[in-house]
């Protein structure tokens, strides 16, 4: 058996939690179920957390996330007679009634105590537990307390603050030894304090993600990253991202590409680019479907495919980006990677809200010639004269002329 828990539970919690670049989180995931099917309720219950999304375990794991099956595990755990599952399904809201009923536990607080326990013994997983119980006032169900335990308002706020105040030094212990969980609820804690009770300290909570990123936790190191970039610090803030990009963050790649397909911190390499975009597809990333897809619109690092750039660049607009106008707009334009639609075309151009002036030489060709709409050569020329220096404007712009009454008339 291990120091706090069984030798399996000790293993996923070192490979899901306390050193997440280990690369064994889906073997610890399988060595759990096995545990948890043979009754282990605390193997229950790192596994339920294990379905519940990236707020209770990194998504660099690649865990899928089902909410029914976690919370049957949870239900599991309890029944197993995990006290960290009765903490955990205390936090997650699963310990109603008949489920409290089943616990082989004579209260909540003997359940805490043996957390308690283990957390002043040093288990991070348990000091992370511990903390959420005071950081999210979890302390009043299990001390059996409310307003009416108090004489005043006075004397409850002052049990309320003892109480939630004690998070701070549990979080600490949990985020050195390897939970950056803790890290996030820590930053929450001195950024935004609690209600009337704790006063914020926003001051603490500066250096915590570059601890994070020191101490190798991917999630921190991306943040850390974008905290640097933030401040101008734009080469150190690419060596994180890279960093976090190395070690599991998909979500880093965008920027290492980026940096590589822009060429002002590194040299320009619009191939290296494509092959950190193509990384970032993993997690869904908008940046890397939209800048992959103007890369291979525009055949900059990789062979010039229309119809996969379009198909790329859909992915992000679907999600809600804007990015991607100016390309949709030029292929329905020319019918590159689409059937050519001139309606379309300048559907997308026209929500083009940055200078693009070969936008507006496609606009002034869609309006001078009325393609798609009722010709319109004043306002043709308009766009055309707004593209300015471009040769295809001024060709276009002579086919248009002025009358003597200040009409824009084709020539």
């Amino acid at each position: 058996m291990g120091r706090f828990f069984s030798d399996v539970v000790e293993q996923a919690l070192r490979d899901i939690y306390y050193d997440v670049t280990t690369g064994r989180g889906r073997e610890s995931l399988r060595q759990l179920e096995q545990a948890s099917a043979a009754g282990d309720g605390d193997a229950s219950c790192i596994l339920a957390r294990c379905f519940c999304g990236y707020q209770y375990t990194w998504s660099g794991h690649g865990f899928p996330e089902d909410d029914n099956r976690a919370e049957q595990l949870m239900h599991k755990s309890v029944e197993q007679g995990s006290a960290i599952g009765v903490l955990v399904a205390l936090r997650s809201g699963e310990l109603k009634p008949g489920l409290r009923a089943k616990m082989p536990f004579s209260s909540l607080q003997e359940a805490f105590d043996i957390v308690l326990d283990k957390a002043e013994q040093g288990d991070p997983f348990c000091q992370y537990t511990v903390g959420n119980a005071y950081f999210w006032w979890d302390f009043l169900e299990i001390q059996g307390k409310d307003r009416n335990s108090f004489p005043n308002q006075q004397a409850f706020k002052a049990y309320l603050r003892e109480n939630i105040s004690k998070c701070e030094g549990w979080f600490w212990k949990a985020f050195r030894g390897g939970m950056y969980h803790a890290g996030n609820n820590l930053n929450r804690y001195y950024e935004q304090g609690d209600e009337d009770i704790i006063p914020a300290q926003p001051e603490k909570a500066k250096g915590i993600w570059k601890i994070g990123a020191e101490r190798g936790y991917p999630v921190h190191q991306y943040v850390y990253a974008k905290e640097l970039d933030k401040a101008g610090l734009k080469d150190e803030a690419l060596q994180w991202h890279r960093k976090a990009a190395e070690n599991g963050e998909l979500d880093s790649w965008f920027y290492v590409g980026l940096a590589s397909e822009k060429g002002e911190i590194v040299p320009m390499d619009c191939s290296y680019a494509a092959q950190c975009y193509e990384k970032g597809l993993a997690v869904s990333s908008v940046g890397c479907f939209n800048r992959l897809g103007g890369l291979y619109f525009d055949g900059k690092g990789v062979p010039r495919n229309y119809e996969k750039g379009i198909a790329l660049l859909t992915k992000a607009y679907e999600t809600g980006s804007t990015w991607g106008y100016d390309y949709f707009g030029r292929a329905y334009f020319h019918g590159w990677g689409v059937e050519k639609n001139y309606v379309k075309a300048r559907e997308f151009l026209e929500k083009i809200t940055w200078t693009n002036t070969e936008g507006y030489y496609m606009l002034g060709v869609i309006y001078g010639q009325g393609l798609g709409v009722p010709e319109d050569i004043k306002k043709g020329v308009e766009y055309l004269q707004k593209a300015g220096d471009r040769q295809d404007a001024k060709e276009e712009l002579k086919k248009y002329k002025k009358t003597l009454f200040g009409k824009w008339v084709r020539r």
